[in-house]
């Protein structure tokens, strides 16, 4: 069962809220009490754990193990990630609590383009808590030294804003912190992952195939999906089947949606993965 932090929904509210209506008090009816209804979280599109669609996220797994305790990791000098749960950050440190529960929720509605929102104030709250987050770690990841932990907080974030058309300058941003990282680490899965789809989605499905490749390897289950998107992209229509095949086998609890998505690419000609694809999982499709 999936953890769930008080800390989540509350936090939610509060950039959610940035961007509703302003309560209107009627000067007519002075007795009554004037309520505030917090707005809901809507479910995410994508799923919160790219590496294994059955497990809980990682910033889930994290909270657990940090019991009351911050999620703490260094801003200088490691090139891996390196978590540690402490009370509160030290120097050199930064206390990533709050940006990764905001970064989990995101990454469900925002980790690929189009992001997928309903409702126009929430997708203001997420624009608006990006921008904030966004300044925060750019500062750290000006160092040169910058710490893997920070720049690939600020790679999500600059993929993200980019994919809620937030700025050109964000395209700029990623593909920065995308070269850093894999100067930093060439193998890291979650860097080529990211930069793989990133740069699919981008228009760059050619430049995109060893990144993605390399996660697949690394373990990542969504770059499997990545990489059929991409070769649909590219109207490459057998490696997509192919990509499919592959990851149909590796993936057994993943079959039926595997088998639809063959039959819809054979068939109808299907030219996008994520089109639907929550749906489909919920048997609702």
């Amino acid at each position: 069962m999936r953890l769930k932090a008080i800390a989540t929904m509350l936090m939610t509210a509060t950039f959610l809220s940035a961007c509703s209506p302003v309560a209107v008090k009627n000067n007519n009816s002075q007795n009554t009490p004037i309520v505030f209804t917090e707005p809901e979280v809507s479910p995410p599109f994508y799923a919160l754990n790219p590496f294994n669609y059955t497990a809980p996220p990682a910033f889930e797994i994290d909270l657990k193990n940090a019991n009351s305790n911050k999620l703490i990791v260094p801003t200088i000098g490691y090139k891996q990630a390196n978590m540690k749960y402490a009370a509160s950050a030290g120097q050199n440190e930064l206390d990533v609590t709050h940006i990764d529960d905001f970064l989990q929720l995101a990454e469900g509605k925002a980790r690929h383009y189009p992001p997928q929102f309903t409702n126009r104030n929430e997708r203001c709250g997420y624009e608006s808590k990006l921008r904030e987050i966004s300044v925060q770690l750019d500062a750290l990841a000006a160092n040169d030294n910058a710490s893997y932990d920070v720049l690939v907080r600020a790679f999500k974030v600059s993929v993200m804003a980019r994919n809620l058309d937030m700025g050109t300058q964000y395209t700029t941003k990623s593909l920065k912190y995308a070269q850093r990282l894999i100067k930093m680490n060439p193998n890291d899965p979650t860097t080529n992952f990211w930069f793989g789809f990133s740069l699919s989605e981008g228009g760059g499905q050619h430049e995109a195939i060893p990144y993605l490749d390399k996660a697949m390897k690394g373990g990542v289950q969504e770059a499997y999906l990545s990489a059929v998107n991409n070769y649909l992209f590219l109207e490459q229509r057998k490696n997509a089947l192919a990509t499919l095949s592959s990851y149909k086998s590796k993936y057994p609890e993943e079959r039926q949606v595997a088998d639809r998505l063959l039959m819809e690419i054979q068939k109808q000609g299907r030219n996008n993965v994520w089109e639907n694809l929550t749906a489909m999982k919920q048997g609702r499709y």
